[in-house]
């Protein structure tokens, strides 16, 4: 049979004019591919004052390329300070990064004053995560146009003696309970966020994390905020390398189940509440190689059924505490420093399962403080082998009140998840003034 075929000729000037429109096509997919997937994946709520971020990756310049309005976020001068009056809230899956290569400060608007008082149920802007956000490199603050000044009343309390001050609001940081990535902040200033709201009344201490398990918080400066970190219910969270100081309230506040944190190498100094504390079944912390001074009540405190975890190699000094040891169980206190300070090591009945062992205790003013065991504690905890200044009059009051003794062959205690702990290769790096 035969077969016809029909042959169709194109124009030889039609066809360059196809072939540079199909370049021309997919070198614009090419550049997309790097920008966030659509316009539809950066939206700003007026009414809220909110920017809502679902895209996979994107930058503080992305939400401003899209939103185009210097009223919500500009730049404020050449030397990358940007001004932000809303909230951004990071959606599940997404990511936010945040680094000197967009800015070198952020300043986060207080809603006092710059007309947004009473907008989104919060008294103001926030940084909320249910996704992943990465900061690096830069500064972040709060900002009062009106004073043209940071946030500067936190507020205060102090739950033991019954006494709150309400702090007016500032911005916070908050990682959400539901968040599907980690939160890093690295190398950057953290400060003049949070505030005293209320017991209970939501995260707005200033860096607090719900969520972001696996986070790392590391080579910061971390100063003036309410609390200098809070988390609650939290694992596997390294705070490693930071300046901690002058926080209204506590320094580093794992709380409420945080578990298998890494808290190293950090200074924690001259903060309004306790420098470290764990409190409320926390487990499987190691507190190692910080310097603890001049915070307000207590250096490092194991607080409330807080249980198989480590404080090691810490440098503590005038506090009107050095560590405390309270309701709390199963936990390793060895080769630490404490100097200068109202109490030493102190140790209460309801604790149980404490091993205590190698540290030097110095300059203490009383000397039954130095290493103070209370009525009861004896039986339930092993204490031995510290450096006090006084040991022969430590050894009598341990052997006879107490029923200790001051033996380095006693036995050791459970072993925690992080490492194992021997004494005799656990040198000391700090030197200690006697």
């Amino acid at each position: 049979m035969l077969r016809i075929e029909t042959i169709y000729s194109i124009p030889i000037g039609l066809s360059l004019l196809l072939s540079v429109l199909c370049v021309m096509s997919l070198l614009e997919a090419n550049v997309h591919a790097g920008k966030p997937e659509s316009a539809s994946c950066i939206s700003y709520d007026p009414a809220e004052m909110v920017i809502t971020v679902k895209c996979q990756t994107a930058s503080l310049r992305d939400i401003d390329n899209h939103l185009n309005n210097p009223s919500i976020l500009r730049m404020e001068n050449a030397d990358g300070v940007w001004l932000l009056n809303a909230s951004i809230v990071v959606d599940k899956g997404a990511m936010l990064y945040v680094n000197s290569s967009d800015l070198s400060w952020l300043k986060l608007l207080t809603k006092q004053g710059n007309g947004g008082e009473g907008k989104r149920g919060v008294e103001t802007n926030i940084i909320e995560v249910h996704g992943s956000l990465k900061l690096d490199s830069v500064k972040i603050t709060s900002w009062n146009l009106s004073s043209n000044d940071y946030g500067r009343n936190p507020g205060t309390r102090d739950l033991s003696e019954n006494y709150m001050v309400l702090g007016t609001p500032r911005p916070y940081i908050s990682i959400e309970s539901d968040a599907t990535g980690t939160t890093d902040i690295s190398n950057s200033e953290i400060a003049y966020l949070g505030y005293e709201g209320g017991v209970g009344g939501g995260p707005d201490d200033g860096i607090t994390y719900f969520g972001g398990n696996g986070s790392v918080i590391k080579n910061n400066d971390i100063h003036n905020l309410y609390f200098g970190f809070y988390s609650h219910g939290v694992s596997n969270i390294t705070i490693e390398n930071n300046t901690v100081h002058h926080n209204a309230h506590y320094g580093l506040d794992p709380h409420t189940g945080t578990n298998n944190m890494i808290i190293r190498n950090n200074v924690v100094h001259d903060n309004g509440g306790i420098g470290i504390i764990c409190s409320l079944d926390c487990y499987n912390v190691l507190i190692d190689s910080n310097r603890v001074y001049n915070n307000t009540k207590m250096g490092i405190m194991f607080s409330r059924n807080m249980y198989d975890s480590v404080a090691r190699n810490n440098i503590v000094s005038h506090e009107d505490s050095g560590i405390v040891i309270s309701e709390s169980h199963s936990n390793e206190i060895y080769n630490n420093n404490v100097s200068y300070s109202g109490r030493g090591i102190d140790l209460d009945k309801e604790s149980y399962g404490n091993v205590i062992y190698n540290n030097v205790v110095r300059n203490i003013p009383n000397l039954s403080d130095e290493l103070r065991i209370e009525e009861g504690a004896a039986e339930n905890n092993n204490v031995y082998a510290n450096s006090i200044s006084t040991p022969s009059y430590q050894e009598i009051k341990l052997k006879n009140e107490l029923q200790l003794q001051n033996n380095p062959s006693s036995p050791s205690s459970p072993k925690p998840v992080h490492e194992p702990t021997n004494p005799k290769e656990s040198n000391d790096p700090f030197s200690f003034g006697k």
